[in-house]
């Protein structure tokens, strides 16, 4: 019989469960997922892990608005500590990377979860997401105004792509690392590097242009 590692320190239990629940949908999917595999990765019983999430229904929920949910307290608060435009993008990418870099089973559940549920993951990034995305795209047509964004940038396009280029990136960083004999701080380097095609891509450099004199970090 299982026992119950977790007990006696339920402050705990229910991180380690949406810790390991987010891994196993990531690998196995949300289908090929048993409850009983999450509660043996826990190292608690079944019974135990329903105490704290009804269903497995329930848990796959919580874990999607974990992964989500962050955000919709992180991008303010990003947005607010910013002192330009540059840093403002800097410190989301940045805080991107981060995110996911703490742990890439994020990463590879967001892979298994467009591909396996494309509607219902939409749905989600809509109801967690859309007022952040939307002034985030306002910022960068405010800047095309002031010609210090490219007249050509296409707000939400560019968005996208950086969540993708952040996302897929952690999922491969093993495999691009091995194909291309990188050092032991590559992860630093693809950070810094995705920072500034993102600022290349985005802004103009045009002089005078409302925080072009920024120091890039």
């Amino acid at each position: 019989m299982t026992q119950d590692k977790g007990a006696g320190r339920p402050e705990n239990v229910r991180e380690h469960i949406l810790h390991e629940a987010t891994r196993l949908f990531a690998e196995n999917g949300y289908e090929g997922t048993r409850l009983q595999a999450i509660a043996d990765a826990v190292g608690i019983r079944k019974a135990s892990l329903l105490y704290h999430f009804r269903s497995k229904e329930a848990l796959h929920e919580e874990v999607i608005a974990a992964l989500l949910g962050h955000w919709k307290e992180e991008i303010p608060r990003l947005l607010v500590a910013a002192t330009d435009e540059r840093d403002r993008l800097g410190s989301i990418v940045k805080a991107l990377l981060r995110f996911f870099q703490e742990d890439v089973n994020r990463a590879r559940l967001v892979i298994r979860e467009v591909l396996d549920h494309p509607q219902r993951v939409g749905a989600a990034v809509r109801a967690h997401l859309t007022p952040w995305m939307r002034l985030i795209t306002d910022y960068i047509r405010m800047d095309q105004t002031t010609g210090l964004v490219k007249p050509g940038v296409d707000p939400e396009a560019f968005v996208s792509h950086i969540i993708l280029m952040v996302v897929v990136m952690l999922v491969a960083q093993d495999m691009t690392a091995n194909l291309v004999n990188a050092g032991e701080d590559f992860p630093k380097r693809l950070t810094r590097e995705l920072v500034r095609i993102s600022r290349d891509a985005l802004f103009t450099g045009v002089p005078g242009a409302r925080g072009s004199s920024a120091r890039r970090s």
